[in-house]
Parts: C-alpha cells; structure tokens; sequence
C-alpha cells in the first residue's frame, strides 16, 4: 500500500484580477496594502493577459512527475499546495492525509534555499501538519546542486543561443536571474547567494562559458534596501558600453512562467533593453520539459524507501529496501 506522497509547493498567483488585493494581503500577513500598490500589481497582470498561467503549469508539472515515479515503480500521489493561494498548503495537507498516507515528501519548486522564501513554505507546512500527528514530513530544502537540474538549465541556454544570429552567438552576454531578497538577508549568513552563484557557475562550466554575470530582479519597492544589481541596471550598464549587444537572460531562479517572467522579463525587461538599444533573448522556463521532470523524480525518488524494481533514466532496474 501507498504510504508516501509528495508534495510540489509554489509561490500561488491569484485566479483573477478581483483577487489580487486579496492575495497581497495574504503574501503581508494580513496587512492591507496601499491602493496604488495593489493598482500596480493588477497592471503588471493585465499586461500578461489578466492572469499568470503558474497553477495550470504546476499541475502539469505534478502530473508528470507522478506519472514519471509510478512508471520508475515508484507508487505514489504528487499533490500540489500554493503559499499564497489556492491551493493553500494548509488545505491539500489534511487531504493527503485523508487519502491515507503517512508520510509526505515535500519540495518547493524553487531551487535555491533562504529563510525568507523556503523557510515560508516550511512553516506553512509545519503549521499544515501540527495537528496531524501521524504524518511524517521529509522536506527538501534545496536541490540547487543537481546536475539534472544544471543539464535541463543548460539546454534551454543553448536552444536560446541559436536563436540569435549566427555571427552574433560567440558574442552574446549571457545574464543568469533570479528573483531578489530584502539585503538583510546577509546578515543570517543566508546561502540564496552563493547557492545561486553556483548554479550559474554550474550551467556555465556545462556549456563552456567564460564570461557571464548574474543579477537580482523583481525586487519589490520599499523601505529596505534588496540584493542587487537589478536586471535594468546590468543592462543599462551593457548599453552604455556597447549599443547593439546582443544579451541572453537566463532566469535560473525560476522553474515556471509566471508574472516574474511573463512581465518582468519579456515585457519590462524587454521594452527597457530596446530603448538602450540592445537585443534581449531570454531562455525557456523549464515548466514541464522530460528533462526537468526527470530532475525532479531523481530528487524525491532519493527519499523514498523502495520495496519495488524502478528503472532509471537509463533505462536499468534496480530494487532496494533502503532509502533510494
């Protein structure tokens, strides 16, 4: 019998422009925002049409994986929980529990460890759990090492490349992002950075790369100061130095399209570098690709007990009573 399922967590979006004041009340623990703050947001979403495709895309990827383990011989339920909407975490966990299992693998679909942002998912989970004494949680605090996960990154970097100009390709700036943090950060030694540095450095050493830089986006507009150097800044920068450069943006930071891709790079980002005259390409969002989902299997499959031959990717059995 099933006693493990898993559990993808992500940021949450909400489900249409009536419940964006909603979903920022919630992302503030309850502290309303300021109407001009909530009109921006409702404008950066209608620009992508109104809604982010970030739940559909989490679903899909849920299901692949699941289907992906139950074919390795991996029995088992991929459930999907949002932070910030729904699905809520706190939700799906008493239905994982009311299908029966015992035990719950739990992963964020982000691959870089902070406090601040995968120390929210645990303790949503956490709270999720508190009252369910029987469930047993292994959670995944960062997979941001996985060679699967740098080789799928990799891919993506190269099928972007081909997209420019053949004379152009040995001379594009490749940009690794992700999403920025509120500076105090640094102050609790946190890994974001480096973790993320090496990831790039990772994809880059994969693909041959020399030169690359890395910088922070979607940093929110408040009194603190967040990481930098911001995206725009990086490419200002570049069209000061050399107007017509040819820049790849490589969000390693995020796994789906959703507002921080959807806007902040391939609108914001790209009206930004037209008007310094650069070309902008940026790669893939990993969202469903085989490859990404296999990363993904390899991650949770490394928690599971398995009483049962699965087959790797390539293509071998295996069996083990112990953790896999």
């Amino acid at each position: 019998m099933r006693d493990t399922a898993i559990l993808l967590m992500a940021y949450g979006t909400p489900s249409a422009e009536d419940d964006i004041e909603v979903y920022l009340t919630d992302i503030r623990r309850g502290q309303r925002s300021r109407p001009e703050m909530v009109e921006d947001l409702k404008n950066r979403y209608r620009k992508i049409g109104g809604r982010s495709p970030l739940l559909e895309i989490v679903k899909a990827q849920a299901a692949a994986l699941e289907e992906l383990l139950n074919s390795q011989g991996v029995e088992t339920r991929v459930f999907v929980g949002m932070k910030h909407w729904y699905p809520y975490i706190r939700e799906v966990v008493p239905q994982i529990a009311a299908a029966g299992f015992q035990r719950i693998i739990a992963l964020a679909l982000a691959p870089h460890y902070s406090r601040i942002s995968i120390g929210g998912y645990r303790d949503a989970l956490d709270k999720a759990v508190r009252d369910l004494y029987r469930l047993q949680v292994d959670f995944i605090e960062s997979w941001h090492d996985h060679p699967s996960f740098h080789a799928a990154v990799a891919q993506n970097v190269v099928n972007a490349l081909n997209r420019f100009a053949l004379e152009k390709r040995n001379k594009v700036t490749v940009i690794f992002t992700a999403h920025s943090l509120p500076e105090r950060i640094l102050e609790w030694n946190d890994p974001y950075p480096e973790q993320l540095h090496e990831s790039c450095r990772a994809v880059a050493d994969l693909l041959g790369i020399k030169s690359w830089s890395f910088a922070y986006q979607s940093g929110r507009h408040s009194g603190e100061k967040w990481l930098g150097p911001d995206i725009l800044e990086v490419l200002e920068e570049i069209g000061r130095k050399s107007t017509g450069a040819s820049v790849l943006i490589v969000p390693i930071g995020f796994v789906a399209d959703h507002l921080e891709i959807l806007h902040d790079i391939d609108i914001e980002a790209q009206l930004f570098a037209k008007a310094h005259g650069l070309i902008l390409n940026r790669s893939e969002s990993l969202n469903t690709d085989p490859k990404f989902i296999s990363a993904l299997a390899d991650i949770v499959r490394k928690r599971f007990v398995v009483t049962q031959p699965f087959k790797t990717a390539d293509g071998l059995s295996t069996r083990s009573d112990t953790n896999v």
